[in-house]
């Protein structure tokens, strides 16, 4: 199950849309997560670039936890397309952020 928050994951989607703007704010977005947020956050990324299936998400938490070996803010900053990653991620487990995103476009 994961340990982070559709809205939370949004936030990030959208920073690293920005990535030029906004990469220390982004970089301190993640810092400020809990463990258990930052795995949810690779395993969420790994499925959404068929690192591993939505069925396999328990494998992805696991695997994300076992092997962090390098700042979690720093592996996911140097993944190219990480913002896409992170949507098709949530798209392939059936959670939609559309209107978390909205919500933060439109200032809520």
């Amino acid at each position: 199950m994961l340990e982070i928050s559709s809205y939370k994951v949004a936030q990030i989607i959208l920073m690293a849309r920005e990535l030029d703007r906004a990469e220390g704010e982004l970089r301190a977005f993640i810092d400020n997560l809990l463990p258990e947020e930052q795995t949810s956050l690779v395993a969420i990324m790994w499925v959404g670039r068929d690192t591993f299936d939505a069925d396999d998400l328990e494998e992805a938490l696991a695997t994300a936890k076992s092997e962090a070996t390098t700042p979690t803010v720093d592996y996911l900053m140097g993944s190219p397309h990480l913002s896409d990653h992170l949507e098709n991620g949530l798209d392939a487990l059936g959670i939609s952020v559309t209107d978390d995103e909205d919500d933060l476009i439109r200032g809520g």
